[in-house]
């Protein structure tokens, strides 16, 4: 799994984010710009949750997005 530099943007580490998504407790695919992309929820190594975007959706390598768990994801919980 690779990490774009668009996912340090929040101040997530990479040690958080593969952290997340090696726990991932969702994941759900997202149309977005006409492009599929992954969401992944899962906790840092202290149980914060974060959300994650990953493309391509069908089998993800680039982790583009992290940041802490937003409102408008709790729904996928």
């Amino acid at each position: 799994m690779e990490i774009a530099e668009s996912a340090r943007k929040h101040g997530i580490t990479d040690e958080a984010i593969r952290h997340a998504w090696e726990f991932a407790i969702r994941a759900r695919r997202l149309e977005c710009d006409g492009e599929e992309r992954l969401v992944v929820i899962g906790p840092d190594a202290s149980g914060t949750l974060i959300e994650l975007v990953a493309v391509p959706a069908l089998v993800p390598d680039l982790v583009i997005h992290a940041q802490r768990l937003r409102k408008r994801y709790y729904d996928y919980l």
